[in-house]
């Protein structure tokens, strides 16, 4: 299924995916990031829930996080980027009644598209071990409530399963195919080891498969090519500019410490012009000294 996109407002993920395929979903942990992402040619950007417990909360992606802490993120993104957004709203943050309000309350805010997994509440990073699944009919129970918050027919309900890691390729593509007759748009299949397991999962699945290619897991850093090989439609990259962010400002925060000055470290920095160049900030003072009086 391919519904139409909006009338107005940011284009469906089901735009992005016509536009290129496989679609490159890169990960942005707050608006200026986006800005980096719309800048650097992408067509869609994402919000992990790893994202919101690390960079806003500094904390672990263990279920500490709730959906206002997501929905303040992804706001102040779509404020800045005209890109679909994927949003992760781990098992959806409650009941069925709690995951259908937080359904509508995301399509309320202009989100694309949402994922929601499996795995039971106590949820753990798809790539570590201890993870633990319900049962497919609790997942299904998910699935419906989530339809029935959605607003907008363009809006896609993603089923992440973390069953291959758990349960085995063969049960995750069981999972899957129920999921989708439960009405999921599309399906992530979270930590795959092979393009091989790859391509029987999307040989299997009627639906556009995302691959999850954050760095350091179990699934293999992959070529978009080779993923087009396999069949994978769209492909994640969750953390990456975070990741180079965050070794980035480490080795700032030291050479000042221990070296007294930040002269050894300029070259890595991004200058004062190609800032004001991504915000446009020469054209909002413009603007600023135009309401002042002060343009003549």
């Amino acid at each position: 299924m391919s519904p139409a996109s909006k009338a107005s407002g940011n284009p469906s993920i089901w735009d992005a995916l016509r536009e290129e395929t496989p679609l490159q979903i890169v990960g942005a942990t707050n608006a200026y990031h986006a800005l980096l992402a719309q800048q650097a040619g992408f067509r869609a950007i994402y919000l992990s829930g790893a994202g919101v417990a690390n960079a806003s909360f500094g904390l672990p992606d263990l279920a500490m996080t709730t959906l206002d802490n997501v929905l303040e993120d992804a706001r102040r993104i779509l404020g800045a980027v005209t890109l679909p957004l994927l949003v992760d709203v781990d098992t959806g943050f409650g009941g069925p009644l709690m995951i259908e309000r937080a359904i509508g309350l995301l399509d309320d805010t202009g989100v694309a598209a949402i994922h929601m997994e499996d795995q039971v509440a106590e949820k753990r990073c798809g790539h570590r071990p201890g993870k633990v699944l319900v049962e497919t009919a609790e997942m299904l129970e998910r699935l419906r409530a989530a339809q029935a918050g959605r607003r907008r027919k363009e809006f896609a309900i993603m089923a992440r399963t973390d069953a291959v890691a758990v349960e085995g390729l063969p049960a995750a593509i069981e999972r899957s195919l129920a999921y989708i007759d439960a009405g999921a748009d599309m399906i992530f299949a979270e930590a795959l080891t092979s393009p091989e397991d790859f391509r029987a999962f999307t040989q299997a699945v009627p639906v556009p498969v995302l691959a999850n290619l954050t760095e350091f897991g179990k699934t293999p850093i992959t070529s978009v090519d080779a993923m087009r090989e396999v069949g994978v439609k769209l492909l994640l990259y969750p953390l990456s500019a975070f990741r180079a962010a965050s070794l980035a400002a480490q080795r700032v925060f030291e050479a000042i410490r221990q070296e007294g000055s930040q002269e050894s470290v300029l070259e890595s920095m991004q200058a004062r012009a190609e800032l004001y160049q991504v915000l446009r900030y020469h054209e909002f003072e413009e603007r600023l000294n135009a309401h002042l009086g002060n343009d003549k």
